[in-house]
């Protein structure tokens, strides 16, 4: 098992959507005989896209996972979605690879989505590659795209590998600087090696010494014998270059066409040559669930068992099919484990392997492995799996804080029930879901990256759970407030026969500044109220307090000062008093200005400059105030606090001013005041809507 091992590649393909990262993962299983037939992305017919919300996009939603042989080698790929609405997914799924393959367009060159994949990659100290695709294109460029990535990834410092033989329509091949030979492909990719085309030689001259220079960097002892003026072998820069790659001191540039076929056989090979696998990756660092000290576990089949799950799938039938990378020891094809986030025993019955929408059983898998069981009762992704002898708690990777929510209400009445049920199920399968019953507005709220991510859940929820569901912009969480400092009485005197009713409260009523909340003060002195009387006093306003006088939301950032009263020893009660400090807050209130509160929002840009101006502008339009820019990369980042009642469509209007090269995040600030000249028409449309 310890071949295995050391032939065992977990790959994760990251790109920017539409960069070409299935069509890659098509044509590398076709190539190694693992797919019989070679399937198109526009033909909704590939190995790794297969959901039907996949195909109705013609783009990824959800990480695929297959695998291949090559060269005696076992490959493992992720096959990442591109596209922001699911990128969270990209982020967890990668987690499993020990490294990654960044695929950039040579047309369009590094896009938003391309450096967001690499902070990933970076975050997760993945090695990784990059592969310049789409070369046979009109207006692909392979040096302005090298220059584009030099620019914005300046860490690990991308190093040219391979160079195009021709360009756009006359693509076809490429020259390899570490073997100096040239590759060029006929039309149906079969290969020829020969020389470098003499219109080449200074270029590769040049990119090679470059090279060379580059990679001795990753071994000194290589480097001093390079600058000594000794040749270096084919083995030497080769052992070289994957030391880099691991560190990581640099990330290899490679290129070619996956529509023509051409130098993908070399990447491949590359793959196997120069890309970790999981025991040069190291031990894997966790907790001990009981003593919380940091222990590791290396990927070594002899080691206690230990796993984590990434991925979940919900199928209303199967049930639950639960992924993970399996770190240390090794499981059968059936028998038990422990989870240790919820303390649970759980028993399997087989063992899976992945391979498109298909899963094969296996009877045995080992550190590194990829594999899945189905219908574990307590397991969910981010749980841990181990021996219950031998304990260890990985901590996975969070999903990225939701960005846009929507109102979820049912075609059908009385299914408000079935679809939080089914609704929560997705959430099982989509960690960057999150659902909520807003008790204020009672609605309940699906928030997720963007409104195409909720538009395919509740697509989901139809195919999967036959729950039927429309979206509506959520209600904003308006607060109300004072601006002034008032005295007011609460009088609560009523006589109906026998035992009648009697509590009488002076308060004092004054704001507070922002995200104070709610103060109550007892100032009474001399027993004008009796101390069992109180209490009820400040229940009274705090209950009163909820329904604001505006347009009913909760009044926020206010003192209460109970300064004197009076009462009846017969008809005083608890009640009494509560009903007097509900009028008193009442009072108070009309008379001490009170204003409109909504949520702003801190919100932070990432677009390509050219589009600026339109961002900006757009900011002004919702009211927003810029706090700052920067720069990063080719991109301008800007920072701004937003009214969340103005950024609730924010998600496709980005999109649509950006033609998707912007992103976004946000998340709660504070409550501001609304301005005047909006106030009286907001409150106006708002109690209108309450009827």
């Amino acid at each position: 098992m310890t071949d295995t091992l050391n032939r065992l590649r977990n790959i994760a393909l990251i790109a920017h959507g539409g960069a070409g990262k299935t069509s890659l993962a098509e044509i590398m299983l076709f190539k190694a005989g693992a797919i019989k037939r070679l399937g198109r992305v526009e033909d909704g017919n590939t190995a790794m896209d297969f959901e039907p919300e996949e195909l109705k996009r013609q783009a990824s939603i959800s990480s695929g996972f297959h695998k291949y042989d090559w060269e005696k080698h076992t490959i493992n790929l992720i096959d990442t979605p591109g596209d922001q609405n699911f990128f969270s997914d990209t982020k967890i799924c990668m987690q499993a690879a020990d490294g990654a393959v960044l695929v950039i367009d040579a047309v369009d060159g590094v896009k938003v989505q391309t450096e967001q994949a690499w902070d990933f990659a970076e975050e997760l100290n993945l090695p990784s590659v990059i592969f310049i695709n789409k070369l046979d294109r009109e207006r692909a460029d392979f040096l302005r795209t090298f220059k584009d990535i030099s620019e914005c990834f300046e860490k690990p410092k991308p190093i040219i590998l391979q160079l195009p033989v021709g360009s756009e329509n006359d693509f076809k091949g490429i020259v390899d600087l570490i073997s100096m030979k040239s590759y060029t492909y006929d039309a149906e990719g079969k290969v020829v090696e020969g020389d470098i085309p003499s219109e080449m030689q200074d270029l590769v001259e040049t990119e090679r010494e470059a090279l060379i220079e580059n990679i001795a960097e990753a071994d000194d002892e290589l480097l001093e014998r390079y600058l000594e003026g000794e040749t270096l072998s084919h083995e030497d820069i080769t052992a070289a270059l994957k030391k880099g790659i691991l560190s990581p001191i640099f990330v290899p540039v490679l290129c070619g066409s996956v529509i023509r076929d051409i130098g993908i056989d070399i990447f491949m090979d590359f793959i196997v040559n120069c890309m970790p696998s999981p025991d040069e990756r190291g031990p894997k660092k966790g907790v001990d669930p009981d003593s919380k000290n940091e222990i590791e576990r290396a990927p070594d089949p002899d080691a206690p068992f230990s796993a984590f799950v990434f991925k979940t799938v919900a199928d209303p039938y199967a049930g639950r099919l639960s992924i993970f990378k399996i770190v240390s020891g090794k499981l059968g094809g059936d028998g038990n484990f422990y989870n240790v986030n919820k303390d649970a025993k759980e028993r399997f019955s087989q063992l899976l392997s992945l391979e498109g929408k298909g899963q094969k059983p296996v009877t045995e898998a080992g550190p590194g492995a990829i594999v899945a069981v189905a219908k574990l009762k307590e397991t969910v992704t981010g749980d841990t799996l181990c021996d219950e002898g031998s304990k260890i708690q990985f901590e996975c990777t969070k999903p990225p804080e939701p960005l846009i929510s929507f109102a979820v209400t049912p075609k059908s009445k009385g299914d408000e029930d079935k679809i939080f049920i089914s609704l929560t199920k997705l959430l099982e399968e989509d960690a960057a879901l999150k659902l909520d019953r807003n008790a204020e507005t009672a609605e309940i709220l699906l928030s997720g990256m963007g409104y195409v991510h909720i538009e395919t859940s509740i697509e989901k929820l139809k195919r999967k759970f036959n729950v039927e569901a429309q979206l509506n912009t959520p209600k904003v969480p308006f607060r109300e407030t004072i601006k002034k400092k008032v005295r007011v009485q609460g009088k609560h005197k009523k006589q109906s026969g026998g035992h009648g009713q009697y509590g009488d409260c002076w308060i004092q009523m004054e704001p507070l500044p922002r995200s104070k909340g709610f103060e109550f003060v007892d100032s009474i002195v001399g027993g004008s109220i009796p101390r069992q009387y109180i209490p009820a006093v400040e229940k009274g306003v705090i209950e009163a307090s909820q329904k604001g006088v505006l347009a009913g939301y909760p009044c926020v950032d206010f003192r209460v000062t109970l300064d004197d009263g009076s009462f009846h020893s017969v008809d005083s009660s608890e009640m009494a008093f509560k009903v007097a400090g509900s009028l008193a807050f009442k009072k108070a209130v009309t008379e001490a200005k009170p204003v409109l509160l909504e949520p702003i929002m801190k919100v932070t840009i990432i677009t390509p400059d050219e589009y600026m101006g339109d961002i900006m502008g757009d900011l002004n339009s919702r009211r927003g105030k810029v706090l700052g820019m920067d720069n990063k990369g080719k991109n301008q980042v800007i920072m701004a606090k937003v009214p969340l009642a103005e950024f609730l469509t924010y998600a496709p209007d980005l999109n649509s001013m950006t033609g998707g090269r912007g992103i976004f995040s946000m998340e709660f600030s504070n409550y501001d005041e609304v301005p005047a000249q909006i106030s009286q028409k907001l409150i106006e449309e708002l109690n209108k809507e309450k009827g």
